[in-house]
C-alpha cells in the first residue's frame, strides 16, 4: 500500500536549509495499521503530508496504492486523494455553515455520487450520530464533531486512512470512544491506517509502531499483549 524509498525533504528558512526528512524508508502492507510516534518537530506530520501527496519530497520515491506520486500532476494528485485517501484531523476541520449530514456528503458529492446524502446518513449512523444529522458543528460536542470527521474520512471507503492526532482535542473518555470506533470501522472497511499520535497506549492498538526522530524512522518495539483489532 505504501512504499517510501530514501525520502528526503529540505525546506528553506531564514537561517538556511532545514532537513525535515532525512532518508525515510517505509513499507506498509494493505490492511495494516501503523502507529507513528515521536517528539514534536520530528517530521511526523510532514511525512503524512508526503504520503498524501500534499508535500513533494526533495528526493526519493513515494509510491502509494500503486501510484508513483512524483510523476503525478497537481490535478492527478487531487484525484488520487479523492479516490484513495481519508484524512482525520486533530482539529476536526468541519465546515461550520454545514450540518453534519452535509459535511459527510461533501466528498461523496465531489465524487459525483447520486446518493451522496443517503450514503452520508448511513455513515453517520455507523458512528452513532443518526439522530444528529441536521446539527451544525457548533451544536455538537468535541467527540461528536470528531465522529462526523471520521464518518467523512471513511465516506468513500478509502484504501488508506491517515489520522493525525485524532484524539488530541478530546478528553480521555471521549478520545477512547473515538479510538474504538476508528479501529472498528477501519477493520470493517478494510482500510490501511497510518496513525500519528503522542499517546503510547493508542499507538499500541496498531499492528506495528515506528518512531520518528530528527527526520528518520526506526522500528519501535510493540509491548506484550498489545491489541491489533
Amino acid at each position: 500500500m505504501i512504499h517510501l524509498d530514501d525520502v528526503r525533504l529540505t525546506l528553506p528558512s531564514e537561517a538556511g536549509p532545514v532537513d525535515i526528512l532525512r532518508g525515510v524508508d517505509l513499507d506498509v502492507t494493505p490492511g495494516e495499521s501503523l502507529g507513528l510516534v515521536g517528539p514534536s518537530g520530528s517530521g511526523k506530520s510532514t511525512l503524512m503530508a508526503v504520503i498524501a501527496g500534499l508535500e513533494r519530497p526533495t528526493s526519493g520515491r513515494v509510491r502509494v496504492a500503486e501510484h508513483d506520486l512524483a510523476t503525478m500532476s497537481e490535478d492527478a494528485l487531487a484525484l488520487f486523494r479523492r479516490e484513495t485517501l481519508g484524512i482525520l484531523f486533530q482539529a476536526f476541520h468541519l465546515v461550520g455553515t454545514m450540518n453534519a449530514l452535509e459535511n459527510v456528503a461533501i466528498p461523496l458529492e465531489l465524487a459525483g455520487a447520486r446518493d451522496a446524502f443517503e450514503q452520508a446518513e448511513a455513515g453517520l449512523g455507523e458512528v452513532g450520530l443518526g439522530h444528529r444529522l441536521h446539527h451544525y458543528p457548533s451544536q455538537l460536542s468535541g467527540g461528536e464533531q470528531q465522529r462526523v470527521g471520521l464518518a467523512r474520512a471513511l465516506a468513500r471507503k478509502p484504501q488508506l486512512l491517515l489520522a493525525d492526532e485524532p484524539t488530541g482535542n478530546l478528553d480521555a473518555e471521549t478520545g477512547q470512544d473515538v479510538v474504538e470506533l476508528m479501529f472498528r470501522l477501519q477493520a470493517a472497511h478494510g482500510s490501511t491506517l497510518v496513525l500519528i499520535t503522542h499517546d503510547p497506549h493508542l499507538a499500541q492498538r496498531c499492528d506495528r509502531i515506528v518512531e520518528m526522530r530528527d527526520g528518520r524512522l526506526s522500528d519501535a518495539p510493540a509491548p506484550a499483549g498489545q491489541a491489533a483489532d
